[in-house]
């Protein structure tokens, strides 16, 4: 059974910058596209941007283009999340969540998804 985990997040001030890390088993990580998504308090979920198994990023959110950035090695079932330049309203509850092959920022799409690792930025 796949399984994503998490890591990376937690409090930092704004202008900062965090490094997320979604870890995967259980399946073939290398065939899947992996997403980052996010949940603020209030706020509807948002998918941020996706890497696909040909390793091609695809931006999903304004407020991802030019600060976030997306990369995999599948030599370690990984995908990162590297968030520059970060704001209050990025303080949120992120994770990851795998589909075969192509992108998708619907998140039913996706039935592998991680618990999430909180990122609150904040002085």
């Amino acid at each position: 059974q796949g399984q994503l985990v998490e890591s990376g997040g937690g409090l930092v001030q704004p202008g900062g910058s965090l490094r997320l890390s979604c870890a995967a088993s259980g399946f073939n990580f290398a065939l899947y596209a992996i997403t980052w998504f996010r949940q603020a308090p209030g706020k509807e979920r948002e998918g941020l941007v996706c890497i696909s198994s040909s390793d091609s990023p695809w931006y999903y959110a304004d407020s991802a283009k030019g600060r976030f950035a997306i990369t995999r090695n599948n030599a370690k079932n990984a995908v990162y999340l590297q968030m520059n330049r970060l704001k209050p309203e990025d303080t949120a509850v992120y994770f990851c969540a795998a589909r075969v092959t192509d992108c998708s920022d619907d998140v039913s799409q996706n039935p592998i998804r991680g618990q999430g690792t909180q990122v609150t930025v904040g002085s």
